[in-house]
């Protein structure tokens, strides 16, 4: 995997002005009506995404960047924020109910991504969200980013599909797919 720190420290630093509190409402709500009481969002950055969450559930966030990491401690003190890869992710199998992502597939090379893919599904206890820009036949936005089909990227794993729909504007002006899975 390619790792900018450069590029990541310069990303944390402006995330808070990224901080988009619907997303954040319906993350949150979303989990809560799904019966959730674990939660981890891979590439969490600042941890703009998890502040909305109670402390009644267990809230983890995991990514590679110290410096966004730092924040994220500072800023919600309650989560739980550790350093680590998506392709090799620090937690049990099917121990947290609600893992998500948030805008990080899109920045993945394709091995790390099938990598990723595979480690999400063995954490996940119940249910695995994807939020990601979206194309049928994934192809590059710019040097750092492609657009990406994460339905395909399910087929071969024990989920059922519960949504797979653009996000409404109101909630992520940018429209991402948004994909929901139950592991079954």
């Amino acid at each position: 995997m390619n790792y900018d720190k450069e590029f990541w420290d310069k990303y944390s630093d402006e995330n808070e002005s990224r901080y988009n509190e619907e997303f954040a409402k319906f993350t949150r709500d979303l989990a809560t009506s799904l019966r959730c009481t674990s939660i981890l969002e891979i590439g969490c950055g600042t941890g703009i995404d998890l502040r909305l969450f109670p402390d009644t559930f267990e809230i983890h966030g995991i990514d590679l960047n110290d410096h966004a990491l730092e924040i994220a401690k500072e800023k919600f003190p309650i989560a739980e924020f550790k350093k680590g890869s998506i392709a090799e992710l620090p937690f049990g199998d099917s121990s947290v109910d609600f893992v998500f992502t948030h805008g990080l597939m899109n920045y993945l090379d394709d091995e790390t991504l099938k990598k990723g893919i595979s480690e999400i599904f063995r954490v996940s206890g119940k249910y695995i969200m994807n939020c990601e820009k979206f194309e049928v036949t994934e192809k590059q936005i710019d040097k750092n980013q492609k657009f990406r089909n994460m339905k395909n990227r399910w087929l071969d794993y024990k989920v059922r599909f519960v949504s797979d729909v653009e996000m409404h504007e109101d909630i992520e002006p940018d429209k991402p797919k948004f994909t929901l899975l139950k592991k079954l």
